[in-house]
Order: C-alpha cells, then structure tokens, then sequence
C-alpha cells in the first residue's frame, strides 16, 4: 500500500515536510510514494499564459528531480485523487495544507470524496507561519502590519525539512505534462535548482545593498524570489533560515538588510493571512475609498486602460513597467506601486482591472499577493496605504530612476533623451520624440480630483 504525496504550491523535495511524511510513512511500511500532480482544468482556463509556461517547465524539472517518475494527471481533484488512491491501493493522501480561498474548498470536497477508508494528511503549509494561526491579545485577526510582523517574528518557524534520501518513487501512468500556450514573454529558468542558486547568488552578491538598493528598478540587485516562492520552488523557511545565517554577527548595512528582506516575507505572510480571514479579499475592497460614482466607466474609461495596459501614457516610468510586464512577466516592486496608483488615483480605474491584468501577465501572479498588493496602492486593503498617498510618476522616476536607465531600457522611442531628462518629455524643446505619446493626462489635476472624490466617500 503506498502513499500518495500530491504536489501543489510545493514542487521541490527539499524542506517539504509533507513529502517527508510520505516518505516515513512508505518506508514504514517497505511500499513506495506517488508523486502526484492533478492539472486542474479550471484553474488552467483562469492562469495567464506566462504563468502557465513557467508550471509546465517547473513540473518538466520535477518529474526529472523524482527521476522520470513524477505522475500527471488531469482532471478534477476531487476524482482524479480518490482513482489514483484505488488504483494504487493507497490509504493516504499527504499535501502542504491550502490556505487559498479555492484550496481550501478543493481540499474538502477532495477529503470528502476520499471517503473513510483513505486519509489527506496535511502537512505545513507554502508560509513559515500558517495563515490563521496568529490573533492579537483579542483573539481577532491583525489589521495592521507592524503588530502583525511582531507576533510573527516573536511565533517563529520551524527549521527546514531535510530533504529525504532515496526516494521509492512509484511508477505509475500519466497523462503528461500538458503543453503551455505559446508565449513571448522571457521566462526565468523554472525549478527547484534554479531557485537555490538563484538565492544564493543574491545571497552572496545583493543582500549587503539590499535595503538601500531594493527601489532602484534601474538595478538588478532584486531576488526575484517571487516567482520561485509562487511554485514553491523554495520554501520561505529555507530563505529565512538562510538570512539567519547571513545576519549572524552582522552589523551596518548587512543586517539592516536582512531585517530590511525578512519583513518583505512577512509582507508576503501578512497579506495570506488577510486573505485567510477574509476570503472575500481576492475580488472585493476591504473599505470603500470613494463613491461608486468616481470611478471611471464606458468607452473612454476601457480606452484609458489600454493605453496604460499598452504602456502608451506618456509617463515613461509607468509605460517603461508596463512593457517590462510583457516582456518579461515580472515588474520591479517600486514600479508596481506607481503603476497600480496611476491606473487607480490618475485614470480613477477599479484596482480589479489593474489586478486581472497583472495576474493575465505575471509569471509570479499569486492570489493574495496581487490582489491585497492592488488594494494596498489603492487604499482599501487592510493597513493599506492611505488614499491620499498618491505616486507622483515624475518624482518617483528621478528620485529611483535617476540616470533614467530603467526607462530608456524598456521604452525605445526615449533612448536618445539623456539623463534625468527622460522623466520628463514634454519638456524637451521640441516635445516629446517621434512615435512616443503625450500625456493622457494631467497628474497634478487627477490628484486632486482623486482627493476630492475620497473626501464625498461615503461615511
């Protein structure tokens, strides 16, 4: 009778202790380990084709770690799990426990069908803290995010999982790796090698500059972990444990750093856990910001999303993010705040289009990432930032941006304006250069319509 370990949010073999306990349980028993992965049909239709070729080059690098023996299936969950245990015989069924709103009812209606004769063990979770397990000296949910990472720093989290030894994979029949839309976007190299040693090239050679470095998009000193913790390539324990080491001892620059990157993971935990105790997160605003009159409908509104979708607006840091999340599927942490808050406090776009289109793009497009990011920049997330905090494109290009590299490497028609000058093309002597646009807008004007209309909010 072997155990089925069923692949998700986890497709590496190192620290994941839900294999670990597949693993124990085979052994115990002198039988083998499924390695299971279901391609669920609805959430193939909902993924972007950037996402959708990364997780087939991700699964190609598992089912080559687990020696050819990785088992693809498509189909439902709650069927394809339950056959894959008749057909093997299995009397459990170990997974990373869901923490997404569709996880987690997937995951029932999975137990339910398995019946009483098979189990699903869950085994930790894709974060270092569940979602959930937090409350505050009330016993509710955290709001804000300084008390929330206090708690989580003060919790901590398990070292890694070691990585089990020669593995009894089964061999069973699949259906195959399913072939990925066709996509122009340049993907990173996908699998779990590919995230160790990309984490530890930043490790050794961005981490020191991190917290002074991490808003220039003009440098590519960024992990790029995000990708890689989507897939759970890596797990954020490995990464936090190896930052416990980095830091050890460090002083100056270094170990601001690592406090600098340990937070931007409880970033990541914090806003999972907002979407734990609010399911309702992924589509709806948390609070109302404006009245519903303000924002932007019908055909001129669709027309304004184009051009910021298009990258034609004629803020050049916002077109240059624009066009790097098509070409690349991944945009600089700084240049999504901008973009999110030109499209939602300049164009007065619903964050929920700005949210579709990142997630129709990115490569690390992650629920309660993406959405409750979106609702930070907009304001009407939990301890967002406040609606009156508008980015000013221009002043936020110099000040990260000051040579106008970033710019001029994303969008061709400005690469002959020099210097910090690129910010600002409307200025030139003769405007801005043939084939780029002028401003769809005026951001100093639409900031105040923006705060006049968060002053009529309702309440």
């Amino acid at each position: 009778m072997p155990t089925i370990c069923w692949f998700r949010r986890d497709l590496r073999l190192s620290d994941h202790p839900a294999l670990v306990a597949a693993v124990a349980q085979a052994r115990a028993a002198d039988d083998e380990v499924v390695a299971l992965y279901v391609v669920d049909p609805a959430l193939w239709r909902s993924a972007g084709a950037p996402r959708l070729a990364y997780l087939a080059a991700s699964l190609r690098a598992l089912d080559e770690a687990t020696g050819g023996r990785l088992v693809v299936r498509h189909g439902r969950a709650e069927e394809v799990v339950p056959r894959v245990a008749r057909e093997t015989g299995a009397t459990s069924v170990h997974v990373s426990a869901a923490t997404e709103p569709y996880g987690r009812r997937r995951d029932d209606a999975v137990e339910a069908a398995l019946g009483a004769d098979v189990r699903l063990v869950r085994t930790g979770c894709p974060y270092a803290v569940a979602p959930g397990r937090l409350s505050t000296g009330q016993g509710g949910p955290y709001r804000v995010f300084t008390p929330f990472r206090n708690a989580w720093l003060d919790h901590g989290w398990h070292e890694p999982a070691p990585r089990p030894r020669d593995v009894p994979w089964a061999t069973l029949r699949g259906d195959g790796v399913p072939d990925a839309p066709a996509t122009d976007v340049r993907l990173p190299r996908a699998g779990e090698r590919a995230a160790r040693e990309r984490w530890r090239a930043f490790v050794r050679d961005d981490l020191a500059g991190y917290d002074v470095d991490r808003d220039r998009p003009d440098l590519d000193v960024t992990s790029w972990m995000s990708v890689h913790l989507k897939y759970g390539e890596i797990h954020p324990r490995t990464v936090l444990a190896d930052l416990a080491e980095a830091g050890r001892g460090a002083r100056g620059a270094l170990a601001t750093s690592v406090a600098t990157y340990r937070s931007e993971i409880a970033w990541r935990e914090f806003h999972a856990d907002v979407l734990w105790h609010s399911p309702s997160a992924a589509r709806r605003s948390l609070r109302e910001v404006v009245p519903a009159d303000a924002w932007a409908t019908g055909p001129e509104a669709d027309d304004a999303f184009a051009a910021w979708a298009q990258g034609r607006t004629g803020y050049p840091l916002v077109d240059a993010g624009m066009r790097q999340l098509r070409a690349l599927g991944w945009v600089h942490n700084r240049v999504r705040m901008v973009v999110a808050s030109f499209l939602v406090k300049d164009l007065h776009v619903e964050w929920q289009r700005g949210a579709d289109h990142f997630m129709a793009w990115l490569v690390d497009g992650d629920v309660p990432q993406n959405q409750l990011n979106w609702q930070w920049v907009a304001g009407t997330g939990r301890d967002a930032a406040p609606y009156f905090r508008v980015f000013n494109p221009v002043t936020q290009g110099l000040k990260f941006d000051p040579s106008g590299d970033y710019v001029r490497r994303w969008v061709p028609e400005l690469r002959d304006v020099p210097g910090a000058a690129v910010h600002e093309p409307w200025r030139l002597p003769d405007g801005p250069p043939h084939g780029y646009p002028a401003r769809m807008v005026d951001h100093k004007h639409e900031r105040e319509v923006a705060l006049r209309d968060h002053a009529r909010r309702p309440g």
